[in-house]
């Protein structure tokens, strides 16, 4: 399963910085606005210590983390929803995500130039907000013109349509976000979904601190704490240019050792990939054998054929059963076959909901 996150923020608020962190590919990181014109893409590995801990049970050939792809996508700018800068562009890159990595700007520092002159980071928020609210209106009034007409006529599925787009546009006219609507119908959920709307993909937002910050968050921190308290969004304090500093480092004991030497007990990234999978409800389970040791996504309450068809589709179309070890138990008794013999190994049908940290076998037949 793919995870695509778009990183956000007004110009030179330390995206590309943090995507550098992030990944290998490397975008310019430079004191001046718009220095990311495309955007740029890196895959980077999930961290997850528990698949340091079945490889090294199993001693396999080779090890294959999970991978989330980031999008470093240029700084928005006011009237980007109307085109300005390059608003259009941008504002389709962020379409194509899953989830919105919004980077806000919680340091001072004279030598870096803030676009709007004052450091504000819930000003720059709701800079970005709006554009992206205003172009979800335009996107719910054009589907508003068509459905509109059949609604009225008394088809009942556009009549369904209409009036949730109807509540869209209302919530969007208050300078809310479209992720504020509440949804119970399913049939509601899976056309909310069918629309695409910006304001509708989860957000985290990520506060760039400086490294006296790190810690306890500062007062720009806690002022973004209180603009969104009343959102269903994740807030992270980050520290960029420290984290730019950590990727630096070679080997696994350096970056440690600098790790201890400020206090933190790992990266600022790694929880930032983990807050992510939390926001987008993903989880993860594991195959472990010989050839391989890997680690697979899915959404929380997946059942045991869907998981397996993320391995391949012919693994769900013939799924015959799943035979489960829950990781505590492959940990303690150091194998599956340990763990078969002090009855460890569940065997589980179609209706099991995969576990995080499941290690699995599928049974199937095409």
């Amino acid at each position: 399963m793919a995870l695509k996150c778009g990183i956000v923020g007004l110009p030179n608020v330390g995206k590309s910085t943090l995507f550098n962190c992030l990944s290998n590919a490397k975008a310019q990181a430079a004191n001046f606005p718009f220095c990311t014109i495309e955007p740029n893409v890196g895959v980077i590995t999930v961290p997850d210590e528990r698949l340091t801990e079945l490889s090294r049970l199993v001693n396999p050939e080779r090890i294959v983390p999970t991978t989330v792809e980031i999008v470093d996508i240029a700084g928005l700018v006011k009237g980007a929803s109307k085109g300005e800068g390059l608003g259009n562009q941008f504002l389709g890159n962020i379409r194509e995500c899953d989830a919105i990595l919004h980077v806000l700007r919680c340091f001072d520092d004279p030598n870096v130039v803030h676009v709007d002159g004052q450091v504000n980071p819930v000003r720059d928020k709701e800079v970005i907000d709006l554009e992206l609210q205003l172009k979800d209106l335009d996107t719910v009034e054009k589907r508003i013109q068509k459905v509109e007409k059949q609604a009225k006529a008394g088809d009942k599925d556009a009549k369904r349509a209409y009036d949730l787009l109807i509540r869209y546009k209302q919530t969007l006219e208050q300078g809310l976000s479209a992720r504020t609507v509440s949804l119970e119908k399913p049939e509601d959920i899976e056309f909310a979904a069918e629309l695409y709307l910006l304001t509708n993909k989860p957000v985290m937002y990520v506060c760039n601190v400086d490294e006296a910050s790190a810690k306890t968050g500062n007062a720009h921190v806690e002022a973004v704490r209180k603009a969104v308290q009343n959102e269903q969004a994740e807030i992270l304090v980050i520290t960029a240019a420290m984290e730019a500093e950590i990727a630096q480092l070679e080997s696994y004991e350096d970056k440690v050792a600098f790790l201890a030497e400020i206090g933190l007990e790992e990266p600022g990234v790694n929880k930032l990939i983990k807050s992510a999978y939390h926001l987008l409800n993903l989880q993860t389970y594991f195959t472990a054998g010989v050839k391989e040791v890997r680690a697979w996504t899915i959404t929380k309450g997946m059942k045991a054929p869907q998981a397996a068809g993320v391995i391949h589709t012919d693994f769900e179309k013939g799924f015959i059963r799943a035979e489960v070890v829950k990781y505590a138990d492959f940990l303690k008794f150091g194998s599956e076959s340990a763990c078969r013999e002090q009855g460890k190994l569940a065997v589980e049908g179609k209706e099991y909901i995969v576990a995080d940290g499941d290690i699995m076998h599928f049974r199937f037949n095409v």
